[in-house]
């Protein structure tokens, strides 16, 4: 256990200083490939996308396929004054876990006949657009169990502590443009100020109301306008807009009223405004077979007093377009506490690294249970 706990920390500290960002986690990708043929895993890599799939045991057999996704891009942000990818969102905790739940199987070599695992390192998660890459390779075409894993804030659970499913909510993200001329800053009647615009759009976002029994949220997050030179009026702006809805249908509802408030800045300012990039993620759809699949898993591992309740967030991770895409697919994800502050995606986000191990050896139990495995 000693060994296998230091394995699993190495693995996290060389993946937390090589981060890479999504869709460029070839490095990640060549060394977790590795790992996994020096662990016994026949595996496939693409010749247009990062990302690889490790498998493990028994396919010939006429066994239930049980895949295990890690999420393996990091972010680009600000840390200490530069910009840098970033592990602030803890895939590389996710991607360390699902190798150890390997290295630990190996321990069992007993194991390796009775069951048929599919490790899925999946790129691109933080950009909402990886798990669909996968969905496309037929990566998920002969799985009938999914896990998934992700760190929890400590404002969600604390070290010791685990969730047998996250409900996660729905999210949008729009890129828009607003598209004019500049003019000098002493003849403001001569151009549409874009900034303005924009001001009157964060405005008309907070006057949004739905039903307030469902949690959702709307604001923008970022603006470009401008140059070095302060006595120019930007005609033109790029923004970006977050959506949070809890379930997909209120989500449809807050996209309705966001293109009805650009549509009336367009007319009532008469620039052009046009959305040119969009990502997207929906709402979870849980299962109950394989949440108590994983809740017996983290009772067996933590005690049965440390199991917690469904937890519903507002946060979004594009595991859920597998049971979209793939509705008969039984799948959940394991929400770990593990002491992490300040937050997730804060750029000195840290965790206390002895929870990797539970987040492994719950992940064994859960596999060992789809199969009527008992100790």
């Amino acid at each position: 256990m000693e060994k296998l706990e230091q394995q699993v920390k190495d693995t996290f500290h060389y993946l937390h200083n090589h981060a890479e960002i999504s869709w460029e986690e070839t490095e990640t990708t060549k060394y977790i490939e590795t790992i996994l043929q020096e662990n016994g895993c026949s595996v496939t890599t693409f010749d247009d996308c990062t990302g690889v799939i490790g498998e493990y045991g028994n396919f010939e057999a006429d066994l239930p396929v049980v895949a295990v996704r890690a999420d393996m891009d990091a972010l680009w942000q600000e840390v200490n004054g530069k910009f840098q990818p970033n592990h602030s969102c803890g895939h590389d905790a996710h991607m360390s876990m699902v190798l150890g739940l390997l290295r630990k199987l190996k321990e069992h070599p007993e194991l390796k006949e009775k069951i048929a695992l599919k490790l899925i390192f999946q790129p691109a998660e933080e950009v909402g657009a990886g798990a669909l890459k996968m969905i496309e390779k037929n990566v998920i075409d002969n799985v009938d169990y999914l896990f998934g894993a992700h760190l929890r804030p400590n404002q969600e659970t604390v070290m010791g502590r685990a969730t047998p499913v996250i409900v996660h909510g729905a999210t949008q993200m729009y890129r828009v443009e607003i598209k004019g001329q500049d003019a000098h800053g002493a003849r403001p009647h001569l151009n549409t100020n874009a900034i303005e615009v924009a001001a009157q759009i964060v405005d008309a976002l907070s006057k949004i109301h739905l039903d307030p029994r469902v949690p959702h949220s709307v604001k923008m997050t970022n603006i470009q306008a401008g140059g070095k030179s302060s006595n120019i009026i930007p005609g033109s702006a790029t923004f970006s807009i977050d959506m949070r809805a809890q379930n997909n249908e209120m989500m449809t509802e807050l996209v309705t009223k966001v293109k009805d408030i650009f549509e009336a800045m367009k007319n009532l300012y008469e620039v052009e405004l046009a959305i040119i990039d969009t990502e997207n993620i929906p709402a979870a759809k849980t299962n109950p077979e394989a949440t108590l699949l994983m809740e017996k898993a983290i009772a067996s591992t933590l005690g049965k007093e440390n199991v917690d309740a469904p937890l519903v967030t507002p946060g979004g991770d594009d595991f859920h377009f597998y049971t979209i895409k793939k509705p008969e697919l039984k799948a959940t994800m394991l929400g770990l506490g593990c002491d992490l502050t300040p937050g997730l995606h804060h750029p000195d986000m840290t965790f206390n690294d002895a929870a990797l191990m539970n987040g492994v050896n719950i992940l064994f139990e859960a596999v060992k249970g789809v199969y009527g495995i008992e100790d």
